[in-house]
């Protein structure tokens, strides 16, 4: 008896702790404001021609040199730019740009988001290059931004840019390293909205030797993914196959022990030579390789020890003119939506067990339905009147990238969101802020 009362204190005690911790969550209940950041377009620099693959006739865009927050719809669905970067609030949709030079060379890459980090694994310092980095800043006050260049002879001074709000800088590339001819650039933000886009334009005198746009990976990873890579095999004249070139980094203090797989429609094999390679850190490494397939495309996993960057270059030929294209790593496929207006892409999936469902959605407005399947590797033409397509089901570790010719060149992106839903708290009032 003497043990009733205090324990029915404690239970009346437990028993208001549980209520007013129940009234309390009821009373700071969250709410969240949910949308898709703008994306920025890379400027078409002088002799450069570029448009951006649409989704809608609808889209708000505004030009980035422009000083008022102003939009405007682009009533096409392929738009030309003539020279200044420009922003797109595209809602959910990836934006694609094409990018080239009459004759020469031609090349893509997605419209994106701010990124935080970027890596360019591509190009050259040595006296055949003619590309140039482009640093893109679309926020409201200025960005300050380092440079990491790393060569095949380490490591190079730190490289600090001060970018003003609202404009871009062009670095030429061949002042970052002079001379080195293997380059891997690390472009990373301080502070402001940063998008950086890194051209690799090629030659020799009076000759070009091609060009293309490398697509940046956001950060190393000891496992990655190469999904398209084209394989135009032997050509008249020649007696064997242009080799690949697989380029590498490791940007840590610890050397990598690198394996590369080859996923094509001939089989699952580790090409010759590629098998457990050391990788020196902080050094830019290449690595030659001549795939004997059949495959007209084909995929690369690599896997390392330590955390790597990593790019494939190899030698095309488009409508009779030479040309290059760096196939670069995409992250795994997700449900999104890519403009594709006039590119009618060849789209490479790669993975052990392939299923993807795809809506496409044509220039009329008509919808198609399209799965594929397969094993290792399966690919896929986007019909000519596409004007977007959206993936709509999809396994698990599956990556896609896209391979398009064109008149002007031949060019690779991967098939990644250029922008992900953001989610970001509002405020609640509280009338016990003003009484406490």
């Amino acid at each position: 008896m003497n043990l009733t009362r205090p324990l029915r204190f404690i239970a009346f005690i437990a028993v208001s702790i549980i209520i007013a911790s129940a009234l309390n969550v009821a009373v700071t209940k969250k709410s969240f404001s949910e949308n898709y950041p703008a994306v920025v377009c890379p400027p078409t620099l002088p002799g450069l021609a570029s448009q951006i693959s649409l989704s809608s006739t609808k889209t708000q865009f505004q030009r980035l040199q422009n000083r008022s927050t102003k939009t405007d719809p682009v009533k096409v669905l392929r738009l030309p730019v003539m020279k200044d970067s420009l922003l797109l609030n595209a809602e959910g949709t990836t934006p694609v740009v094409w990018q080239s030079r009459s004759g020469s060379w031609a090349g893509g890459a997605l419209c994106s988001g701010p990124a935080s980090s970027q890596w360019f694994v591509g190009a050259s310092a040595d006296i055949t290059t003619k590309g140039r980095l482009i640093v893109v800043n679309s926020g409201l006050s200025e960005a300050v931004v380092d440079l990491n260049v790393f060569t095949e002879n380490g490591k190079q001074p730190l490289r600090t840019l001060n970018v003003p709000s609202k404009n871009y800088l062009v670095i030429p590339v061949d002042s970052l390293a002079p001379g080195d001819k293997t380059l891997t650039v690390n472009v990373l933000p301080r502070s402001g909205r940063i998008n950086s886009f890194l051209i690799d334009e090629q030659g020799k005198g009076l000759r070009a030797l091609g060009g293309d746009l490398v697509n940046p990976i956001n950060a190393p990873s000891r496992t990655l993914v190469i999904p398209a890579i084209p394989n135009q095999g032997n050509r008249a004249g020649q007696a064997a196959a242009p080799a690949h070139v697989l380029r590498l980094l490791t940007p840590g203090e610890v050397d990598a022990s690198v394996t590369v797989e080859l996923l094509s429609a001939d089989g699952v094999f580790i090409p010759v030579g590629l098998n457990s390679r050391t990788i020196s850190a902080g050094l830019v490494t290449e690595l030659r390789f001549s795939p004997k397939i059949s495959s007209t495309a084909f995929a690369l996993k690599i896997t390392s020890t330590e955390p790597v960057v990593a790019a494939v270059e190899s030698t095309v030929v488009s409508n009779g003119r030479r040309d290059f294209t760096w196939s670069t790593p995409a992250p795994e496929l997700t449900a999104f939506t890519m403009a594709v207006t006039g590119l009618s892409p060849l789209v490479v999936f790669a993975g052990t067990e392939i299923n993807v469902a795809v809506d496409v959605t044509l220039v009329n407005g008509k919808v198609s339905r399209n799965t594929i399947k397969g094993s290792d590797v399966a690919t896929w033409r986007v019909p000519d009147s596409a004007r977007s397509f959206t993936i709509t089901k999809v396994g698990e570790q599956i990556y896609a990238g896209a391979l398009v010719s064109s008149v002007n060149g031949y060019g690779y992106f991967p098939i990644a969101p250029g922008s992900v839903l953001t989610r970001v708290e509002i405020p609640d009032s509280n009338i016990r802020i003003l009484n406490p």
